[in-house]
């Protein structure tokens, strides 16, 4: 396995640690987390502090606290 190019995910996770993020995540288009990102691996399994639930159609949130988001479910990560 080729591995030139391995560590550039993690590059470019280091800039939005601790900056509040919006996840999409996979097959659930009407929501997002929104958090802080304190921490991944290199599977971009992701620790968000200050976590919440956002539903995109009704605009309601739901305050999560802390959790791990599990890379495979992740779509798309962009600083808020």
């Amino acid at each position: 396995m080729h591995r030139g190019h391995g560590n550039r995910p993690q590059k470019a996770l280091q800039q939005p640690i601790k900056i509040r993020v919006q996840v999409w995540l996979y097959e659930q288009c009407n929501m997002r987390i929104e958090g802080v990102i304190i921490g991944f691996d290199e599977y971009m399994n992701l620790v968000l502090a200050d976590a919440c639930e956002r539903h995109m159609k009704s605009g309601a949130k739901k305050p999560l606290g802390r959790i791990l988001l599990k890379g495979e479910t992740i779509t798309l990560v962009q600083s808020l």
